[in-house]
C-alpha cells in the first residue's frame, strides 16, 4: 500500500516538567513505577490538504500522592495528505494510527531523554502503545 501522507515538519510545541523541590524529586524517584503514560491525539486541518496533528504524552502518578512531579509533552506533526484521500475514516486512520506509528519511536526517545535530564534516569515505558488497537477500540 502506498503511503497516503507525507510528514512535512514536526516539533515540540509545548513541554512541561515540574518537580517543585528536592524532597519531591527523591520521593518521585522512589515511586516513579506508579506513574502511568497516557496519550491524547487531536488534529486541525490546515490549507492545501495539510493537517497539524498534536500528540500529547502525559506521565502522571496514578496513585495521587501529595508529592508528585508532572511530565507533559505536546508534539506537533504537520502532514500533507495525499489528494486521493477523500474518505473521513481513511483520514482518521492516517492521523490516529499511521502517522503515530511513524513518529512515536522518536517521540518516546525525546520524552525519555527529557525525563533523564530532569533527574529521573533509567525510566522505561514497559507497555508499548498499540496504535492499531487504540484506533480500532474507539470505533466500538
Amino acid at each position: 500500500m502506498d503511503k497516503k501522507f507525507k510528514i512535512l515538519i514536526n516539533f515540540i510545541k509545548d513541554l512541561s516538567i515540574e518537580t517543585p523541590n528536592t524532597e519531591t524529586l527523591i520521593f518521585v524517584k522512589d515511586h516513579i513505577s506508579s506513574y502511568q503514560l497516557n496519550i491524547d491525539i487531536n488534529s486541525k486541518a490546515l490549507k492545501n490538504k495539510m493537517v497539524e496533528i498534536n500528540t500529547k504524552l502525559y506521565f502522571r502518578d496514578k496513585d495521587k500522592n501529595e508529592k508528585k512531579s508532572v511530565f507533559e509533552l505536546n508534539y506537533a506533526t504537520v502532514v500533507r495528505i495525499d489528494e486521493s484521500v477523500k474518505d473521513k475514516n481513511v483520514m482518521e486512520k492516517i492521523i490516529l494510527c499511521d502517522v503515530q506509528k511513524e513518529i512515536y519511536p522518536k517521540l518516546e526517545n525525546i520524552f525519555l531523554k527529557l525525563l533523564d535530564d530532569a533527574g529521573y534516569p533509567g525510566v522505561k515505558f514497559e507497555k508499548k502503545i498499540d496504535f492499531e488497537k487504540l484506533y480500532n477500540d474507539r470505533l466500538v
